[in-house]
C-alpha cells in the first residue's frame, strides 16, 4: 500500500536528516581534533592512553575531542555551511541572543550511534577539574533524533556478539563499555547513566534472552541494579 507523505511529514524528515548530517560532521571534526591537533593529542589522546585505550579501540568507538574554545566548533560548522538552527536543535551549540557557544568545549567526546551507525548524540567528559563549566559528564539534550531512554551506548557494535551469546552485559558508563570490548567482552553496552528503562529492556530483548547488570559496586550502583533487574 503506497502512502503519500504530507508536507509536515516531509518537513520533519528533512529536519531529522539535517540533524543527522550536522551530528556526523561533529563526530568527524571531534575525531580529527583528537588525532591531529596539538591540544587534542596533549589532552584528549593522553587521557585515553592513560586508560590504555589502543588506537584501534579509539577508532572503533570513534572517540573525539572538542577544543577548549568558546565557539571553535560552532564557527567551524558555520564556515562549512551548516545552519545555526540545526546546531542548536542537536544541542551541539548553545544560542543565547546574539551569542553562540559550544556545549562540549574542552571535553573528550563519545558519539552515541544508532543501530545503523548514524550519530544520534554525544556524551562528553570534562578533563580539567579546575574548570567550572558543568558536570563531569554531559550528554546531548533530548532531540527529535536522540532520546536517552530509548538508546543504549555501544549497541551498534555489540549486537552481533549479543545475538551469538544470547546475552549482554549492561554497564554504567562509556569507558566501562570500551574497556570491556578491549578485553574481549564485545556483548557489553551501557544504559546512558544508571536510569535503565523499559524501552532499553525491550531493545535488548530483540537480540538476547539474558542480561547481566555490571554497575559500580557503590550504594547508587546497587540501587540502580535492583531497579534494572525489576525492569528486565
Amino acid at each position: 500500500e503506497e502512502t503519500v507523505q504530507s508536507d509536515e511529514q516531509k518537513e520533519q524528515a528533512n529536519e531529522r536528516e539535517s540533524m543527522f548530517l550536522v551530528s556526523n560532521f561533529a563526530k568527524d571534526l571531534f575525531q580529527k581534533n583528537l588525532l591531529d591537533t596539538e591540544e587534542g593529542k596533549a589532552i584528549g589522546l593522553s587521557y585515553f592512553k592513560e586508560r590504555e585505550f589502543r588506537e584501534d579501540i579509539i577508532k572503533k568507538f570513534e572517540l573525539g575531542y572538542c577544543l577548549d574554545q568558546w565557539d571553535g566548533f560552532t564557527k567551524e560548522a558555520l564556515k562549512k555551511g551548516y545552519q545555526l538552527n540545526y546546531l542548536e536543535k542537536t544541542g551541539l551549540s548553545i544560542v543565547k541572543g546574539d551569542k553562540k557557544f559550544d556545549r562540549f568545549k574542552g571535553r573528550v567526546m563519545f558519539p552515541i550511534l544508532s543501530m545503523s551507525g548514524r550519530v544520534l548524540g554525544f556524551g562528553g567528559r570534562i578533563l580539567n577539574s579546575e574548570d567550572s563549566y558543568g558536570p563531569k559528564y554531559l550528554n546531548s539534550p533530548e532531540t527529535p533524533i536522540f532520546s536517552k531512554k530509548k538508546n543504549l551506548y555501544g549497541l551498534h557494535l555489540a549486537k552481533d556478539s549479543i545475538r551469538e551469546q544470547n546475552s549482554c552485559i549492561i554497564m554504567e558508563g562509556y569507558t566501562d563499555v570500551i574497556q570491556a570490548h578491549k578485553n574481549g567482552f564485545e556483548n557489553s553496552i551501557a544504559s546512558l547513566g544508571t536510569a535503565f528503562t523499559e524501552e532499553q529492556a525491550k531493545l535488548i530483548k530483540r537480540y538476547a534472552e539474558n542480561a547481566y547488570i555490571a554497575y559500580d559496586a557503590d550504594t547508587a550502583g546497587n540501587k540502580a541494579t535492583l531497579r534494572g533487574l525489576d525492569i528486565l
